[in-house]
C-alpha cells in the first residue's frame, strides 16, 4: 500500500535543506585536497577498517569497474592505496588504505571541521550555536 505523498510545507522544507546542505558540501570541498571519488574510496576502507577489491568498490559506490579501476590506479600512483594479491583468488587485487591515505583523509576532514568551526563562531549567537547542535541530532534521525 503506497504511502501518502508529504505535506506541501514538508517538501518545500526538504529542498530547503537539500539546498543548504547542498551549498555547504560545495563549499567545502573548494579546499579539498582529494577528489571527491577518492575521498569516497578511502572513507570506505578507512571506516569498515578491511580491504576490498576493485569490484566491491565498485558495487558499493554505484560506479562502473572501470571507472573505479581507474580511480585506484590513481590512488595507487600517489601512494594513498596498497594492493595485495587476493588470498584465494589469484586474478583478483584487494586493495587496503596507506598510512599515507588514512593521513589524507584525517586531514581533509580536519580542514573541512575547521572551515565549519570557524563559520559557526563567526557568524551564530550563542543561542543559534546551541539551535544547531539540536539540529545535528535532528538531522541524525532522518537517516
Amino acid at each position: 500500500m503506497p504511502s501518502e505523498a508529504p505535506h506541501p510545507d514538508t517538501l518545500e522544507l526538504a529542498a530547503d535543506l537539500r539546498a543548504a546542505l547542498g551549498s555547504l558540501v560545495r563549499a567545502l570541498r573548494d579546499s579539498d585536497d582529494l577528489p571527491p571519488n577518492q575521498a569516497a574510496v578511502l572513507g570506505l576502507l578507512v571506516r569498515d577498517e578491511r580491504s576490498y577489491t576493485v569490484a566491491e568498490l565498485a558495487d558499493l559506490r554505484r560506479v562502473r569497474h572501470q571507472s573505479m579501476a581507474r580511480t585506484v590506479a590513481l590512488m595507487t600512483e600517489a601512494g594513498l592505496v596498497a594492493q595485495q594479491p587476493h588470498p584465494t583468488d589469484g586474478r583478483k587485487q584487494l586493495i587496503a588504505v596507506t598510512e599515507a591515505g588514512h593521513t589524507a583523509l584525517l586531514d581533509q576532514r580536519a580542514r573541512r571541521e575547521h572551515h565549519i568551526a570557524t563559520a559557526i563562531e563567526a557568524r551564530l549567537s550563542t543561542e543559534e550555536r546551541q539551535q544547531l547542535r539540536t539540529v545535528v541530532g535532528l538531522l541524525d534521525r532522518l537517516r
